[in-house]
């Protein structure tokens, strides 16, 4: 078990080992950030679809809001008007 031990301790302290061992971090790392980017990305793309979801039902219930004053107002001055 010690030769094993010391053959492992052999080759990680190697040059090429090293750099390997970099480049892997390395990658690990970049993985990391591509995928943390994409996940704002698309929290994002979702955060704006339902503001246009929001926004447009905030339209609608203005113009429904509009309607109904005029209506009243209609009814206002006809039941007014037939006094």
């Amino acid at each position: 078990m010690k030769q094993a031990i010391n053959a492992y301790h052999q080759i990680t302290v190697t040059p090429e080992f090293r750099e390997a061992e970099r480049l892997r971090s390395i990658a690990r790392h970049n993985e990391a950030s591509v995928l943390h980017h994409a996940r704002q990305e698309e929290r994002k793309q979702v955060d704006a679809k339902w503001q246009n979801v929001v926004a447009k039902k905030d339209t609608v219930i203005a113009d429904k809001d509009a309607e109904i004053a005029r209506l009243r107002l209609q009814l206002e001055k006809n039941g007014s008007s037939a006094d």
